[in-house]
């Protein structure tokens, strides 16, 4: 059963237990921004992993906008899912995806843990937000397909997720169990659409949710239930790829099971490749593996179920070698977003009265950054203008120093920040600097709230690449 295991680990080298794994016939591993210090790094790295098993699934989360693995330490170069469902070409869409998909190649990635096909329903979600293509079911889905096309167009397996919709939840699976009290006829409507478009197509794998879906299943989240897997996901919508896991170290997937009770669990809804996280280890392995042959042994995990699971994941391996072939090799050179950064600028959202505060600032203006905690899915990365002007001075409110820094009582003040109305402090401080200074401009690079009353300028993503076409736009 070793096959259905996708640990992560710590470090930029691979351990030794994880290499007598591997060539034990581990299903692979799962990268993250810790395990990667530079592309010669990375590259090195799957090499050793493909060298102890060349059937190995070497998996990472690189969504191309606020999520990033590969470009962690610099923020990426791409827009992000939100700002390519503004910006609605679905070619530019497609592009992009295909130079996420060179760049992973290039590193030895087999598996993006991407695109997300969320529909992103409200505007206070704390963890999917920019991550969507948007709020509307019909242009999730056709965006959703053309990421699938294109990264699958250069070899590599794109994953649609969070199945059957992340979308609808104020609360953060990776910290607690959602709950998304929608009927089945009212997810068909909206939730399913963009799943039903991926697997239509060909996306290889899907990845559950750990989410709480009580008029289908009163009792397990959608990771560990029989009928979300099975009855939906296989028989009424017909896939037929890998079912992945979301990361079973989440609370939403082991905060009351353990995660060997959520490795069996999952394994038994119908799961085929176990995400375990970020940082396993050997004995974790060995615990689990120890808990699904006993589960097989008393009958209460059915032998099929991790046969099944075990053909699957190595199908896909195979299926991934002929499509890396077919594609042929990466380009020589690191690719670059494919679309018309000019064109971006037309998808910021700008409120009333901003143009009129740039043309008063003139560039005078002093800078307040809010820097609230990230979700633990982006986590600490160089964000939008900040990315590329790191030195550049500013006043910085964070949940720790949220009073008001001094500032030049005549100059204009630009604040920038993320989901600024879900985060008490920096919606406080947004309420007193305005009250005190007349000049104040907002702008949230994050999913703003839909009144708009913390953001004068919405950019839905903090990039690299959006920071720097926020700036051209303040020129």
């Amino acid at each position: 059963m070793l096959a259905t295991l996708l640990p992560g680990f710590a470090g930029t080298e691979l351990p030794t237990w994880l290499r007598d794994r591997l060539r034990g016939g581990l299903g692979g591993v799962c990268l993250y921004a810790q395990n990667i210090s530079s592309v010669e790094q990375l590259r090195m790295l799957t090499d050793a992993i493909m060298a102890e098993n060349p059937y190995a699934i070497i998996a990472i989360d690189e969504e191309g906008g606020d999520v990033t693995r590969l470009f962690a330490a610099t923020g990426a170069a791409f827009p992000g899912n939100a700002v390519l469902g503004r910006l609605d070409d679905l070619d530019t869409t497609r592009q992009t995806a295909a130079a996420i998909g060179w760049s992973l190649r290039q590193a030895g990635c087999t598996v993006n843990f991407a695109p997300c096909v969320d529909v992103n329903s409200r505007s206070d979600n704390p963890v999917i937000g920019v991550r969507s293509f948007g709020s509307d079911a019909e242009l999730v889905a056709r965006h959703g397909r053309a990421w699938v096309a294109g990264l699958q167009s250069t070899g590599v397996a794109a994953t649609a997720k969070h199945f059957p919709g992340h979308g609808d939840t104020a609360q953060d699976s990776h910290v607690s169990l959602p709950v998304v009290d929608r009927s089945l006829d009212e997810l068909r409507r909206r939730e399913l659409v963009p799943f039903v478009a991926a697997a239509d197509a060909g996306c290889r794998v899907i990845m559950t949710s750990h989410i709480m879906l009580p008029q289908l299943d009163s009792k397990h989240p959608a990771t560990m239930s029989r009928f979300v897997l099975h009855d939906l996901l296989r028989r009424e919508l017909g896939f037929s790829g890998v079912i992945v896991s979301d990361a079973l170290d989440m609370v939403g997937a082991s905060g009351s099971l353990g995660m060997v009770g959520a490795a069996v669990a999952g394994l038994r809804a119908g799961c085929d490749l176990l995400c375990l996280g970020t940082e396993n280890t050997d004995a974790q392995l060995d615990d689990i593996e120890e808990a699904v042959n006993d589960a097989v042994a008393e009958s209460t995990l059915p032998s099929t179920r991790v046969s099944d699971a075990i053909s699957r994941v190595r199908g896909l391996a195979e299926d991934l070698k002929a499509a890396r072939e077919a594609a042929g090799q990466p380009p020589g050179f690191e690719p670059d977003w494919p679309g018309d950064e000019a064109e971006l600028a037309q998808t910021l959202d700008v409120q009333p009265g901003a143009s009129e505060w740039r043309g008063r600032a003139a560039g005078h203006y002093t800078v307040v950054r809010v820097e609230a905690d990230p979700n633990i899915a982006v986590g600490i990365t160089p964000w939008g203008p900040f990315a590329s002007l790191a030195a550049q001075p500013v006043l910085l409110i964070t949940p720790e120093q949220s009073s008001l820094p001094p500032f030049q009582p005549d100059e204009p003040v630009l604040v920038i920040g993320r989901d600024i109305h879900r985060h008490p402090f920096a919606s406080a401080a947004v309420a007193r600097l305005r009250s005190q200074h007349a000049d104040v401009l907002v702008v949230d690079m994050g999913w703003p709230s839909a009144d708009r009353r913390y953001a004068n300028v919405a950019t839905f993503g903090a990039s690299r690449l959006m920071g720097d076409v926020l700036l051209k736009w303040l020129a």
